[in-house]
């Protein structure tokens, strides 16, 4: 299509996580597979790279902008914007699930947190049994140093006994088919829940320098 040179890109395909130092696909590819295609950098200068008509430019790119161009019967026209971005990332997925108490009562709010290391980028869901009525609150920090951690912190206000169960987090990984799962189980209860039995009247006596034990069950 003389028209349109470049085949139209979908949003998903402009932005490209790559891992540090692996090879990347800028996907401009051309209606025409004889067209002469260059690379160009956010500064407009040409970058060289090996190009495939069905794939686009491949190599080891910095984290940047790029454009591709072509020329079509002495008309310049320039592809959409193609964003790299360099991540770090393990292969392996190392997740961490913590509540700072798993029993709570009614009224009080719920913390669990979910920490994924050494990766920079992932998706991650959290079950859990107020997730219909989207009861909880996300919150999530990217710490960089003195390692790189990410972590997710679900706030639960106001428990409720229907509140108890599951709390599930699922980390996957930005690249590669790799996921993890945590969980940890939280009970609520409706009120207090430690029940005294003293063994011993409202008034008791003692005779001056006798000993006398008092004795309580705590269930």
């Amino acid at each position: 299509d003389p028209d349109m040179p470049f085949v139209p890109s979908i949003p998903e395909d402009q932005f490209i996580l790559v891992e540090e130092g692996d090879p990347a696909v800028i996907p401009c590819r051309t209606s025409d597979p004889d067209a002469q295609v260059t690379l160009a950098n956010s500064l407009d200068k040409s970058v060289y790279a090996l190009y495939d008509t069905k794939q686009g430019f491949i190599g080891n790119f910095p984290a940047g902008s790029y454009t591709c161009k072509t020329m079509v019967k002495g008309v310049e026209f320039k592809s959409d914007e193609f964003l790299i971005y360099i991540i770090r990332a393990t292969s392996q997925l190392p997740v961490e699930i913590e509540a700072l108490k798993t029993v709570y009562k009614t009224g009080e709010t719920i913390v669990v947190t979910c920490v994924v290391f050494d990766n920079e980028v992932v998706n991650l869901q959290w079950n859990y049994p107020g997730k219909v009525k989207e009861k909880g609150l996300i919150k999530l920090d990217d710490i960089k140093v003195p390692s790189q951690k990410l972590v997710y912190t679900l706030t639960i206000p106001e428990a409720t006994v229907k509140d108890t169960g599951d709390y599930e987090c699922t980390a996957r990984h930005a690249t590669k088919e790799v996921k993890e799962n945590k969980k940890v189980v939280i009970t609520v209860h409706d009120k207090g829940f430690v029940h005294l039995e003293p063994q011993f009247s409202p008034l008791e006596a003692v005779k001056l320098h006798k000993v006398k034990n008092f004795v309580v069950d705590v269930q």
